[in-house]
Order: C-alpha cells, then sequence, then structure tokens
C-alpha cells in the first residue's frame, strides 16, 4: 500500500507541474464553465490553498473554487507534506495540493458543492479529501474522459469514509 501511495504521489506531482490552464474548463456534469463568477460570498471563510509554484492544476482548481464564490489565498510551497501532516490528513490520501477553510483540510480536487456542504454539516473530522488526481474533478477537466471518484471525509483519527460519489461519463 506505502509503494502505491508513493507512486500515485510521484504521478501526481510529475502530471501537475504544467502551466496554468485557461479559465474555461468542463465541469464534472460535462457543462463548460466560464470565467464569469459568482460573486465572493462574505459568509463563506477564506479558503487558503498550498501548491507547488509549478503546479497547473492547482491553480485551475483554486481559480474554480473562486468563480464559485470562495475568497480565495495561495501559499506556494514545495514542502506540502509539512502542510498534510500539521492538518492531521493522512499521506496515503494526497493530492497535489491541500487547503484549509472554516478550520477544515481539503486534500485535492474537491468540488466546491462538497466543500459547502461539509461547511453546512459541521461533521466533527479533519477534513475532506480527493485522493490523486482523477480526470473530470475539478481542476482537471481536460481529460478525454471522466473517471469516476469518491470525495471522502477524513476522521481525526485518519479514517476516511465516503461523503459523495462523484460518477464518471
Amino acid at each position: 500500500m506505502r509503494r502505491l501511495s508513493l507512486a500515485l504521489l510521484v504521478l501526481t506531482v510529475s502530471a501537475c507541474s504544467t502551466p496554468d490552464a485557461p479559465a474555461d474548463a468542463t465541469a464534472t456534469d460535462g457543462t463548460t464553465t466560464t470565467a464569469a463568477a459568482r460573486p465572493a460570498d462574505a459568509s463563506l471563510p477564506v479558503l487558503t490553498v498550498y501548491k507547488s509554484p509549478t503546479c497547473g492544476c492547482c491553480s485551475t482548481w483554486a481559480q474554480a473554487m473562486e468563480r464559485d464564490g470562495f475568497r480565495v489565498e495561495t501559499v506556494e510551497t514545495d514542502d506540502l507534506a509539512t502542510v498534510r501532516d500539521s492538518l492531521g490528513m493522512p499521506g496515503d490520501l494526497a493530492a497535489c495540493h491541500i487547503a484549509t477553510v472554516g478550520g477544515y483540510a481539503v486534500e485535492g480536487h474537491v468540488p466546491p458543492t462538497a466543500i459547502r456542504r461539509m461547511l453546512a454539516d459541521r461533521p466533527d473530522v479533519a477534513g475532506i479529501a480527493v485522493p490523486g488526481m482523477p480526470i473530470g474533478s475539478v481542476g482537471m477537466e481536460q481529460g478525454p474522459t471522466r473517471q469516476p471518484y469518491n470525495v471522502l471525509l477524513v476522521g481525526k483519527d485518519g479514517e476516511a469514509l465516503v461523503y459523495e460519489h462523484v460518477p464518471g461519463a
């Protein structure tokens, strides 16, 4: 399992080191989103994104969060493992970026609807995660087909359970 996690992390980092993608993207429901954005929602806490300076899909994900009304701050770092550890998120659920919002960790390409749901539900967990980089997830829309994936709630003990399932195409 550790070898698979390490291989996934290496694949994630190498696949993610691309220039920023354009603002237009295909959403997980197959529709095309544009730069037209919701106004910033002052009732939402600030979403702080920790990402590599060279990660294009991380920037695309952050832009999608802004278009959805989140106020986004970005912190560029080459040490995501330390950030992840400090937030209590297990390494085997790693993705190419991690964020914080409202006292929760947000690992990877989590859709804004799931983040909003978590903030409304206020579960007693460390955070929410989409491990890896599923093609078709928010920020990873450029693939030929959408992969199904799960959005996981991650307990403070590191255990994860499915919070939402996002079907593929």
